[in-house]
């Protein structure tokens, strides 16, 4: 395995790592910036109350976006394992 190979494979694990957690991540950035204004707008400076709609939006972004997910993941890890006989020979 040359060092060429190994990097592209370690640019193509990050690329779908990134593409994996975007969703998810933007979702949870985009309601805690939301229930940051409404706290700012209410003046109710209550630190819990952002938890409870993050992990209420990030549950449903998991079932909206879960088998979007689980392909991209099985599609990298079946591309793999694919190519495990050139990566080991």
């Amino acid at each position: 395995m040359t060092p060429d190979t190994v990097i592209h494979l370690a640019q193509q694990s990050i690329y779908t790592i990134m593409m994996i957690s975007a969703p998810l991540l933007l979702i949870a950035l985009a309601v805690g910036l939301l229930v940051s204004v409404f706290q700012a707008m209410t003046q109710i400076q209550e630190q819990t109350l952002a938890f409870i709609p993050k992990i209420l939006a990030v549950f449903l972004s998991i079932v909206v976006f879960g088998p979007w997910m689980l392909t991209t993941l099985l599609d990298f890890t079946r591309e793999l394992f694919q190519n495990l006989p050139h990566l080991i020979g």
